[in-house]
């Protein structure tokens, strides 16, 4: 089954000269805002967050199936 886990959008800010932003949704998370100068390091930011979104609920859904040992 495939699901889709987050949409990325990414536009040059208008406003500001040189500045890249870019938006993360996701079901979990809502909407995330990234802005910076360079678009590599902006690219960098988003993959870093993903990453670390992605660990922290690997990590619960681990810990929801792991057998807890009753201690008497």
């Amino acid at each position: 089954m495939e699901e889709t886990l987050y949409n990325i959008e990414i536009h040059k800010d208008d406003n500001c000269k040189n500045k890249y932003v870019g938006k993360l949704f996701s079901d979990v998370d809502g909407v995330k805002e990234f802005k910076n100068e360079y678009l590599d390091q902006l690219l960098r930011d988003i993959t870093i967050d993903m990453q670390l979104a992605l660990e922290e609920f690997s990590n619960r859904t681990a810990d929801s199936f792991e057998p807890h040992e009753v201690v008497k």
